[in-house]
């Protein structure tokens, strides 16, 4: 049985809520993360930063950065030393920078 339009509609609805709801969640912790790592104190053209934060997040993709603090914790590491040398190979290897 096919669905009214309106019924698909309302699902439209719901679901850009959600999606919308889940971007601003994604966007806190990465926020808060970047606040940790003391990028909020950094003078920085907001361009510089997107593309260091691309070529960051381009090398966790391809398998070549550490994913998460939980394999961290299983070897003994902690996760704030992982973060730091996230933060400072980004911070690093941008041409941008201020």
């Amino acid at each position: 049985m096919k669905k009214p339009s309106s019924k698909i509609r309302e699902e439209i609805g719901k679901l850009q809520e959600r999606l919308k709801q889940a971007e601003t969640r994604e966007a806190e912790r990465i926020g808060r993360v970047a606040l940790k790592a003391g990028l909020g104190e950094i003078e920085i053209e907001e361009a510089a930063l997107l593309a260091a934060l691309e070529e960051l997040a381009g090398r966790f993709r391809a398998g070549d950065g550490r994913t998460s603090g939980r394999k961290a914790a299983a070897t003994g590491r902690s996760a704030g030393a992982q973060s730091e040398n996230v933060a400072g190979g980004a911070a690093q290897g941008g041409d941008g920078e201020a």
